[in-house]
């Protein structure tokens, strides 16, 4: 659950993880070998050397903050048809809580009402750029799996109905009072996938990514100020046929400092139909692990569960379940 109650972190194991770091500017033969390789082994990886101007990470980290700094007063008039706006601690439909405020948005139009801080402008320029390096990502994947198609993944996120978001975490500080247990912490973000295709996030100088490669293992990943962290969806893992990990994940407050992370999540249109490509079926996995859905059906189960409930078994086909 996403609430954090003694009894529910005791017992947990804490192990921090180095997540690989893969230099995008190196040879591209190399590259593709290693995001397959962190995709089967960790679902998570790194990247350095991306492309992206440090000053349009900068001004979109500044925004980020100078609203979240806003009254709440303010930060509640940004409101959308749901899921869409400004949401605090509420997350999804389902009675899921957690530390953190948040600014949910379309990617293709991430913009707010009344804007007169240049928000809109500054944060549509970062989500292009995110955009760009998704899809480049994505088509290193699919030439790293030999996918005879290089944009099969990255098509998705290119056509203009697609269902990309971009959203803006604030994670306060953990209480005062707290703060003389440094073992402590608050969940902010409760453990869960993501559902989509890929994910790119970005976020301050302070820690509180967590992932589970195990169960009941939890690996804080150490944040790094020149990378983003990239991470594999559910939609991935299936169109690879399990080959690719989409791997659960949580955020934690436990620093004197706010933590704020921007995820841009990569997804299909609505009708898009999702399956793994015939190449993906070989000796080792000789048949779809995934009975084919679009993205409607999977975002309406992903919108009627918990959030750390497991939906991709839900289309698991027969024969794989044991």
């Amino acid at each position: 659950m996403v609430v954090a109650s003694p009894n529910s972190i005791l017992g947990e194991k804490i192990i921090p993880i180095d997540l690989p770091m893969i230099d995008l500017s190196s040879e591209k033969s190399i590259v593709m070998k290693l995001i397959v390789k962190a995709c089967e082994e960790y679902g998570f990886f790194n990247v350095i050397n991306h492309g992206i101007p440090h000053d349009i990470i900068t001004k979109m980290e500044e925004v980020g903050f100078d609203f979240f700094a806003k009254p709440m007063e303010q930060k509640k008039l940004v409101a959308f048809d749901k899921p869409f706006g400004y949401g605090c601690k509420n997350i999804g439909f389902n009675g899921d809580m957690g530390e953190v405020e948040y600014l949910l948005l379309n990617a293709n139009v991430p913009s707010i009402p009344n804007d007169t801080s240049y928000f809109s402008s500054i944060v549509s320029t970062y989500t292009e750029a995110v955009k760009r390096l998704a899809c480049e990502i994505l088509e290193l994947m699919a030439e790293g799996l030999g996918v005879p198609n290089k944009s099969i993944f990255s098509t998705f996120i290119t056509q203009l109905d697609n269902d990309s978001l971009l959203r803006f975490n604030h994670y306060p500080p953990k209480d005062c009072k707290d703060r003389d247990n440094s073992n402590s912490y608050n969940v902010g973000f409760g453990e869960h996938s993501d559902p989509q295709i890929l994910t790119i996030l970005r976020s301050n100088d302070v820690a509180g990514l967590q992932i589970s490669l195990q169960h009941g293992v939890w690996n804080p990943v150490t944040p790094d100020p020149f990378a983003f962290c990239v991470n594999v969806g559910d939609l991935l893992e299936v169109m690879t046929n399990g080959r690719f990990m989409s791997v659960r994940h949580r955020a934690v407050t436990n620093s004197y400092k706010s933590r704020m992370s921007v995820a841009y999540f990569g997804a299909p249109p609505l009708d898009a139909c999702i399956v793994a490509p015939s190449v993906m079926v070989t000796p080792n996995r000789p048949s779809l692990l995934y009975k084919p859905f679009t993205w409607a059906e999977y975002k309406k189960v992903t919108y009627s569960l918990r959030l750390g409930d497991n939906r991709i078994d839900i289309f698991k086909n027969c024969t794989q379940i044991e």
